[in-house]
């Protein structure tokens, strides 16, 4: 295997670990409107990704500087391409962080009631605006000789790209009411656990749509197999949810997320970025990728790094592990 294949598949590691994590830290986002009955509830709720939601985030910008530095092509024209849904994105997850900081910080319920907007909105449009982007990745955009994309904002919003976004955000969701269910107690426990059926079954058939679509287009053998796992892994943890086994409900809506991009990179491979003009015109991972010398370097970086990473995390996820209620939130002093 080529160094440039190894990238390939560690970017698709690190998109895969976001998607994972930060799938369930958008979901409790959207899930302050859709669960919470109250202001207490929804402190509940931020409160089960306050220790973690900000660690979540260093898993995007490893995917980002990683693409930058292995793929300078791919990134180039994926970022110049995708500008503005991307600005969004990331306008969304500045004031999101904002949102939870500045949230608490004065006792007017007009105040508190903004910030609270503020985070549902801004996690309920990257939940969807990441489904697009990968869903306009897979299917191929307009992109001409020179590597450069040419089309414009409304090529990127076809059905298979909207659908793509329903997908994350329904999966988010639904992944998201499994953690809040993990991680609290009482009522609230209960009814996130009640709302995470339907949100599986709205779930379930979004994205075996959307997967067979995208086998049907692009997939082999190997993305057929990612494909059965997701969907076997959606349908056991929709049950162990039903038989209030939390932490398997969990593990397997994590195993539907990882599962799906696994099968979005097989069907993608050895394209990073397929050209809907022409074949030949399609980024690689052969034409996109930095020198084989670059390549060494940062896999020995990688290799020296990654490790201490996922140490510090999987530590914090350790401390912060025990379930919260609302008998745990304290009046607020100003």
């Amino acid at each position: 295997m080529e160094l440039h294949d190894v990238w390939f598949v560690l970017i698709a590691v690190l998109w895969t670990g976001y998607f994972f994590l930060e799938g369930f830290d958008f979901g409790i986002g959207v899930l302050t409107k859709l669960l919470a009955r109250n202001r207490t509830e929804k402190r509940v709720l931020i409160n089960t990704i306050g220790p973690v939601w900000d660690g979540n985030e260093v898993w995007l910008l490893s995917a980002g500087g990683a693409t930058f530095a292995a793929f300078p092509e791919w990134y180039a024209t994926l970022f110049s391409g995708f500008y503005l849904p991307l600005l969004l994105i990331l306008v969304c997850l500045i004031v999101r962080g904002v949102a939870f900081e500045y949230r608490a910080k004065r006792p007017e319920e007009q105040w508190q009631r903004n910030w609270e907007n503020a985070i549902f909105w801004t996690s309920l449009l990257p939940a969807f605006l990441w489904g697009v982007a990968f869903g306009n990745i897979v299917r191929g955009v307009k992109i001409d000789r020179d590597f450069e994309y040419v089309g414009n904002l409304w090529d990127l919003l076809n059905p298979y790209a909207i659908l793509g976004g329903l997908v994350t955000l329904s999966l988010f969701t639904f992944h998201g009411a499994v953690f809040a269910a993990l991680k609290t107690l009482g009522d609230i426990r209960e009814r996130a656990r009640k709302l995470a059926l339907g949100l599986g079954l709205v779930t379930a058939v979004l994205a075996l749509a959307f997967l067979l679509w995208t086998q049907a287009d692009n997939g082999d053998g190997k993305s057929l197999v990612a494909l059965v796992v997701a969907v076997v892994a959606l349908v056991a943890a929709i049950g162990a949810n039903q038989l209030g086994r939390e932490g398997w409900a969990f593990a397997l809506s994590g195993l539907t997320i990882v599962a799906a991009v696994a099968m979005l990179f097989l069907s993608l491979f050895p394209n990073v970025m397929p050209s809907s003009l022409n074949d030949e015109w399609s980024l690689t991972v052969t034409n996109a990728s930095s020198s084989p010398y670059t390549l060494k370097i940062m896999t020995w970086c990688a290799v020296i790094a990654t490790p201490v990473v996922m140490l510090y995390q999987g530590w914090t996820y350790w401390v912060f592990r025990k379930r919260i209620g609302t008998q745990h939130i304290a009046e607020a002093a100003h």
